[in-house]
């Protein structure tokens, strides 16, 4: 085939492309992956560095700073993997960082035609990829008839200015893309204000002046003088609007603390599933508990699909309730203006007694993804809560995988589990999830009491039938004796019963 005759060929099959696209509604998106070397090789040194050290029993280099230390802890053993691969290890992250970008993409609504990589030891201060990758971006672009061209990547304002003006078609960021995934997945009035404040906040260092519109002074007679700038009454409004927009979110927290303080009359824990955004959380909030079809949390392969948060009532081995709460999910370089407009929704994290912390097992990043769960979990100050790790998604293991997960998080700590492995989707290992939630609980603990009901105490035995696992169960006369085992709540209400020693 010769050149003309690929080049036709290649034309033909990108307007059907762009065709497809235009037809389901969707942007055509050109796709671009940044990564930088410089600090994976800085950490590959000192890897190798504390690697040396360990292996003649001498201490780390004196100059190396503590974050640096710890680096060659964590790092080690990486970096000696990859070193005898020929670097695979850093590429394996960079590949599954990627595919989590595309994914990212395909949730915004884009139909991707191409993906572009670019690695340099540093950002361009000016463009981030350099002059040279822009205009090889510039070029696919215009090949394509792209509608947009997709950074994975923060961009400052004045980098966002550059490429906008070099290239042919919208230019949008890291953070401007999963806001848009947060805008197409709000449903509650409480959700879309959320999103609206996270925009509005982004929005505001980039406003940018465009020609004499925005100019305090003029060149010509009659335009001088003292006056807003377009760019100022622009910042103003959008000032305004952020006021707004908290003050209505406030409101919505407060009808929370109403709602949180008439539950917390009545001791019932909270439980808070936290995870990386399509771990399987709605999967297995819908799993517990058998939610009725239609009545439960949206399940959806695509990233965010949940902001809204949810809670229903568990019952537990031991009889007592809970209540398990749905949340949003994290990301890597989750924005830090969304973990703030977020609040009220994770305020739900922040009270919960218990989080479970849901785990891609499948994923070839689930070590980083639980790094960057973590992360936001200490910007949100709540490291001290008991965390079981729940290890989804089994079902998609090999089966010695899975025997082998099974095993290791089975392991016991303190008499706990340290981890369950479970898949939310076939249901399997959700009795061991419930009995390691009711051991982790510790508000409203389970005691254990003799009683002596009379049978005319209808109420009360149903009560504890309901509410305790009953043991020993015998009558004498009209008394029903029975060892009951439950909340410290439940059986305080019938002390009077209780069996005198």
């Amino acid at each position: 085939m010769s050149l003309a005759e690929s080049a036709a060929q290649a034309s033909r099959s990108t307007a059907k492309a762009r065709q497809g696209c235009t037809a389901a509604g969707q942007d055509l998106a050109v796709l671009v992956a940044v990564e930088f070397t410089g600090r994976r090789h800085r950490l590959s040194a000192t890897a190798r560095l504390a690697r040396d050290a360990a292996a003649i029993g001498v201490d780390a280099p004196a100059n190396a700073d503590e974050d640096e230390q710890t680096s060659n802890t964590n790092f080690a053993t990486d970096a000696t993997a990859a070193e005898d691969s020929g670097g695979a290890s850093g590429d394996l992250d960079f590949d599954a960082s990627l595919a989590e970008f595309e994914e990212l993409a395909r949730s915004a609504g884009a139909c991707i035609a191409a993906t572009l990589v670019q690695r340099r030891a540093r950002p361009d201060a000016a463009t981030l990829v350099g002059q040279g990758k822009l205009e090889e971006i510039a070029g696919v672009a215009a090949s394509t008839g792209a509608d947009v061209v997709l950074f994975d990547h923060d961009l400052t304002p004045s980098q966002l200015r550059n490429l906008e003006a070099k290239l042919p078609c919208r230019v949008i960021d890291r953070t401007q893309l999963i806001l848009d995934i947060f805008a197409r997945h709000a449903r509650t009035r409480e959700g879309q204000l959320q999103v609206e404040l996270a925009q509005l906040e982004y929005q505001l260092p980039r406003l940018a002046g465009r020609g004499k519109a925005m100019s305090q002074l003029g060149g010509g007679i009659g335009t001088r003088g003292p006056g807003e700038t377009q760019l100022e009454t622009d910042r103003r409004k959008i000032n305004l609007r952020i006021d707004h927009v908290k003050r209505q979110l406030e409101s919505v927290r407060r009808i929370r603390r109403q709602q949180r303080q008439r539950r917390e009359a009545v001791p019932v824990p909270v439980v808070a599933l936290v995870g990386y955004t399509n771990a399987g959380k709605s999967t297995l909030f819908n799993a517990l508990g058998g939610t009725p079809v239609g009545a439960g949390v949206l399940e959806s392969s695509k990233m965010f699909a949940t902001l809204d948060p949810k809670l229903k009532q568990l019952q537990m081995p031991s009889r007592r309730k809970i209540l398990l709460s749905d949340t949003v999910g994290f990301i890597r370089n989750l924005p830090h203006t969304l973990v703030t407009s977020f609040r009220a929704t994770l305020e739900e994290v922040e009270r919960a007694e218990v989080l479970l912390h849901v785990r891609d097992a499948s994923s070839a990043m689930t070590a980083e993804q639980k790094m960057q769960v973590e992360k936001v979990l200490g910007e949100l100050e709540v490291q001290g809560k008991p965390v079981i790790e729940v290890l989804n998604k089994i079902d998609l293991l090999p089966k010695e995988e899975r025997a082998r997960l099974a095993f290791s998080a089975g392991a016991k700590a303190s008499g706990r589990p340290v981890a369950v492995a479970v898949s939310g989707l076939t249901k399997m290992g959700l009795e061991e999830l419930l009995v390691a939630i009711d051991a982790a609980l510790v508000v409203d603990p389970l005691v254990e009491a003799r009683l002596r009901v009379p049978q005319s105490e209808g109420a009360a035995l149903a009560a504890l039938e309901a509410g305790a696992v009953l043991r020993k169960k015998s009558f004498e006369g009209n008394l029903v004796v029975l060892t009951a085992r439950g909340p410290a709540s439940l059986l305080e209400r019938y002390r009077r019963f209780r069996e005198r020693a």
